[in-house]
């Protein structure tokens, strides 16, 4: 009787807590920001580099809403973009040091509502995690 308590344990946690959502946190669905060291810039030269979004472990990741935020200091003459997916940094930058930033990601599907066959409404939000964020290091000589 003892092994098959584990399975009996494991068959009402996916009863009572739906399958679904289960899986997506076991899959681990969520927002990722692109891990990179950002290109250094120059004084007085063209700077252009981009950090990129995506949904781990979801090959649909273009079904979703991204929402960036930048904190910290921005050197003077860089100006900030979002472009969907990516955050731009571009510019000609005036002032030297090192600058960090915090990028931080909210993501939301697109479809978060839908209709079961007998036109009832339900909702369901497929990401596990729907924020994440990122400390980069802009240097600029």
């Amino acid at each position: 009787m003892k092994q098959f308590f584990p399975i009996v344990l494991t068959f009402s946690f996916f009863l009572f807590t739906g399958c679904e959502d289960v899986l997506e946190c076991i899959i681990n669905i969520r927002p990722e920001l692109e891990n990179k060291s950002l290109v250094h810039g120059h004084v007085d030269e063209f700077y252009f580099e981009s950090i990129s979004a995506e949904i781990k472990n979801e090959p649909n990741d273009n079904v979703y809403d991204y929402y960036f935020s930048v904190s910290g200091n921005i050197p003077e003459g860089i100006e900030l973009f979002y472009d969907y997916r990516e955050v731009v940094f571009e510019g000609i930058p005036k002032e030297t040091g090192r600058f960090t930033l915090r990028v931080s990601l909210t993501a939301e599907a697109i479809v978060e509502y839908y209709y079961d066959e007998f036109g009832n409404e339900y909702y369901h939000d497929p990401l596990c995690s729907n924020n994440t964020s990122r400390v980069y290091t802009l240097v600029i000589r």
